[in-house]
């Protein structure tokens, strides 16, 4: 019998059986080839965090707690993205025939039975890897909610799949000098492969924002101008006058850690953009919204692709971002090299998954490669 990766219990990943359902008519079945986890989100509900508690209530518009507890949530399916080949189709199929490559999010098993409508061709050109970063470039390309402009200075915090993502189009965005956070070197190597200027170890400074903001008044950009400040009505003081420039004009924040956010608001310049790509599952500690975030006007902006409809709509929606995220993909516009690490195969596959948990030095996107192939 084909096996499935699942999560028996918070943190107690396991393989387990299942039967392979009969094809409805316009069902195909395909035989995995690579697949992928999400790091974030699906780590969140993996570990049995408070906040999986809690689902969105659309029709209110708010976070509202789930009935029942957590061990509800279990058993849990793990995965989002697999690549893999056409086995089998329903007889009313018109997309597919057997042989054919195709990917989609699917969960980590040995074969997926999907309407054909859940799962897309693999473009020419375009690797498994390749495929597997897809729902990553898409989170990433949110960021252009934070308007990133020819000449700024950039910060990206956590360098996982979808930070290393968001490096690189930082460059895109025409960013002028991008700084990488993140407390694993490998990823930090990987980052200055992709593009970033400066990759700093935040174990190595309790105080990043601080680093950042002191790098972009010594290191290769201009000081920024001390103006005394002017005496206005009523003995205020004009205090923009004399805050200067330094800091990044905006920081992107991917880490999922609320003492990340809080460094990242401390390295923004005044007035500039803090934008958050990550979920966060846990209780903001070490984040101080009564310091820089108060007195330097900091625009903090969430960025999330499926949260619809998007801020450039009808122009811009998710279709048109998984687009150009595939086609950014396919043409090697967006890099991947170094980022679906490491690849095990399937039968590894339980230590792996719980390894990005307990051990996430060894790992950045994790791959689970299958026998068949």
């Amino acid at each position: 019998m084909p096996r499935e990766l699942i999560a028996i219990a918070p943190r107690t990943p396991a393989f387990r059986e299942y039967d392979e359902p009969p094809l409805g008519a316009r069902d195909i079945r395909i035989r995995t080839e690579l697949a992928s986890p999400k790091h974030g989100t699906e780590l969140v509900t993996y570990r049995g965090d408070p906040v999986a508690m809690r689902t969105y209530d659309a029709e209110l518009g708010a976070m509202v707690q789930r009935r029942g507890d957590i061990a509800d949530l279990f058993p849990l399916r793990l995965g989002n993205m697999a690549t893999g080949t056409v086995t089998d189709v329903g007889p009313a199929v018109t997309r597919f025939v057997p042989g054919d490559r195709v990917f989609g999010h699917f969960p980590i098993r040995e074969t997926q039975s999907v309407d054909e409508t859940h799962a897309d061709p693999l473009p020419a050109g375009l690797s498994a890897e390749a495929a597997l970063c897809l729902d990553p470039a898409v989170m990433a390309l949110a960021m252009r909610d934070a308007g990133i402009r020819l000449g700024d200075r950039v910060a990206v915090f956590g360098l996982g799949a979808i930070g290393l993502i968001a490096v690189q189009l930082a460059r895109l965005s025409g960013a002028d000098w991008v700084v990488a956070v993140d407390p694993i070197a490998h990823r930090r190597d990987v980052a200055r492969a992709l593009g970033a200027d400066v990759a700093l170890d935040p174990s190595d400074d309790a105080d990043g924002g601080l680093t950042i903001r002191r790098v972009t008044r010594d290191g290769p950009r201009p000081a920024a101008r001390t103006v005394e400040p002017v005496r206005v009505v009523g003995g205020y003081r004009d205090e923009v006058s004399q805050t200067g420039q330094l800091g990044v004009d905006v920081a992107v924040e991917a880490s999922g850690s609320s003492q990340a956010l809080h460094q990242a608001i401390r390295a923004t310049r005044f007035g500039g953009t803090v934008c958050v790509i990550s979920y966060y599952g846990r209780e903001a500690a070490g984040l101080h919204l009564g310091d820089e975030f108060h007195i330097n006007r900091i625009r903090l902006i969430s960025a999330r692709a499926q949260s619809l409809p998007m801020a450039d709509a009808p122009a811009w929606d998710l279709r048109r971002l998984a687009e150009l995220a595939l086609s950014w993909l396919t043409s090697g516009r967006l890099q991947i090299a170094g980022i679906i690490a490491p690849i095990v195969p399937f039968a590894e596959a339980v230590d792996a998954y719980r390894d990005i948990d307990e051990l996430p030095e060894r790992s950045i996107k994790l791959g689970i490669r299958f026998p068949s192939c």
